[in-house]
């Protein structure tokens, strides 16, 4: 089995989070993100960037996340970029493989999949919503192991940060690192199609 971890991976979305963020943000009378803040937000939930943005504004919490509420994320799906050869290497992906999702993301994730046509590629989307505790606690990608009835070491887990790596670890499953040397990982790839050699790798 495959796992796919959405932004970074499967989706440059920097430019979509930053557009959204700093929506909210404007909306709000506030400055936009600044370097630091933007890394923040594109690797949390939103609930925790929302947090982390306005403890860092001063702006009360819950006045915040109800201007927050004001501003749609859909409009911004169409900034975001498919990594290159995300839908070759779907395709290319031996049927018997399963694919999944693990994201942070919680209510954009379904919108996401149906504007580039790629829900119909996964068996199974975990997202921040459908467990207790995201990334980097291991829960999400548990559920998805206890859905296919698979142990780890016959799951891959394709992360681009410290929270993917650290969910994979905690979880058991061999991590691939994408477009990351500095994380700890099974596999370091440039190239999405890279994942297709590992596969054939791992297969008895």
């Amino acid at each position: 089995m495959v796992i796919f971890d959405c932004d970074g991976v499967m989706f440059d979305s920097k430019e979509a989070n930053r557009a959204y963020y700093n929506e909210i943000l404007r909306r709000m009378g506030q400055r936009e993100m600044d370097p630091q803040e933007l890394e923040f937000v594109h690797a949390s939930t939103a609930q925790e960037a929302l947090r982390f943005l306005f403890k860092r504004r001063g702006v009360d919490l819950q006045e915040g996340l109800s201007k927050a509420k004001e501003v749609d994320y859909r409009p911004f799906i169409g900034l975001m970029k498919p990594e290159p050869h995300l839908r070759e290497l779907l395709e290319a992906i031996p049927p018997d493989v399963k694919k999944a999702i693990s994201t942070n993301r919680t209510t954009t994730i379904g919108p996401l999949l149906d504007h580039f046509g790629l829900r119909d590629h996964f068996d199974l989307v975990i997202s921040a919503r459908d467990v207790s505790r995201p990334k980097p606690h291991p829960d999400s990608l548990l559920r998805i192991l206890e859905h296919f009835s698979l142990m780890p070491h016959q799951a891959l887990f394709i992360g681009d940060t410290e929270r993917d790596e650290r969910a994979s670890r905690l979880a058991g499953i061999p991590f691939v690192a994408y477009k990351n040397p500095a994380l700890r990982a099974d596999y370091h790839i440039d190239d999405l199609l890279e994942i297709l050699d590992i596969i054939r790798n791992k297969r008895p």
